[in-house]
This record gives C-alpha cells, structure tokens and sequence, in this order.
C-alpha cells in the first residue's frame, strides 16, 4: 500500500494492513517474522512533511548471539514519523542535523510505501544483540558445549593479551 502526497493533500489516510511472515523484506536481518505484522497508521501533511503515527505487532525468531539457542522476539510498538521530500537534501554541501530532527526521515517520488515503514520499524525494534537471557553463559569456547545446559569442566584458553598482568595479583 502506497500512502500518496496526491491523496493526503485531500485528506488524511487512516490505514490497517497485515503482512503475513514471508512477505517483507528485511534486508538480510538475522531474525525471520513468524506470525503475521498488523499495522495500524494515521498519515498527514504537515507541511511538505508526511506525518505518519500508529502501531505494529508481530512476532519474530532469532537465535542467541551467546549460545544459539532459538529466541522468541515479541514485536509491540507505537511510532511517530516524519518524513521529508529527498528534494529538500541539498547535494553539494554537508548538513548537521540537530538532535531534535533526528527522527525525521526522507522519502523520494510521490509518497512512502507501508511495508518499507513496517519494516524499517521493525528492524530498528531488535536490538544489536540478541540473547535468550540476561544470565546466559553461552558457548564453552574450547569443546563448545551449551553451558546453559550442561556443565563442563574445560579450563579457560589463556590468550595471549597485553593486559594479562592485569589480572595477575
């Protein structure tokens, strides 16, 4: 669904969509969408501005960046965007933006498409890491066995650092 500058110059758009898992493009994300996105969105011009506000939800799998176990990522949030025509970017000089406007995003040719807002959202909602807990021990770095799940007896690799004589003493 597109949201067209042509359309909210007459009016506002109100719009309720469903993606089902399989159907967006996360851009190489290391996670996948297990259950359908709902996104609910209220679109506006303020301005030469594209205000979009509203909801999503789905429900994503990962797996433990400490020790690969699967991980279920409940997606739940509310947004409130901006959206600047790419024309008002001047290309021959450098821009500092303030902090205030760092919220604002641009969009080229006649308006925003819906999926690219979901997932744009969405990928911004998982964090850099992802772990099944905050008490996860990960993988023993020398058999590699799940420590999480059993104890091993493996002595830690020393490793050859510049700060050793640090910990000594």
């Amino acid at each position: 669904m597109r949201i067209t500058l042509a359309e909210l110059e007459l009016h506002r758009v109100t719009a309720l969509k469903t993606y089902e898992p399989g159907s967006l493009d996360y851009h190489g994300a290391e996670f996948r969408q297990t259950a359908p996105l709902k996104i609910a969105v209220k679109a506006e011009l303020v301005g030469d501005e594209i205000r979009i506000c509203g909801h999503l939800a789905t429900r994503l799998e990962s797996t433990c960046d400490r020790c690969l176990a699967v991980v279920q990522i409940p997606v739940e949030l509310d947004f409130d965007l901006f959206y600047r025509p790419m024309q008002s970017l001047t290309a021959d000089e450098d821009i500092e933006v303030p902090t205030a406007e760092l919220e604002v995003g641009f969009y080229s040719g006649d308006g925003i498409e819906l999926a690219d807002v979901a997932t744009e959202q969405v990928i911004l909602f998982v964090p850099m890491k992802v772990v099944c807990g905050t008490e996860c021990q990960g993988l023993c770095p020398v058999c590699g066995v799940n420590r999480n799940l059993t104890h091993c007896d493996c002595a830690a690799p020393k490793r050859d650092s510049p700060f050793a004589s640090l910990q000594e003493g």
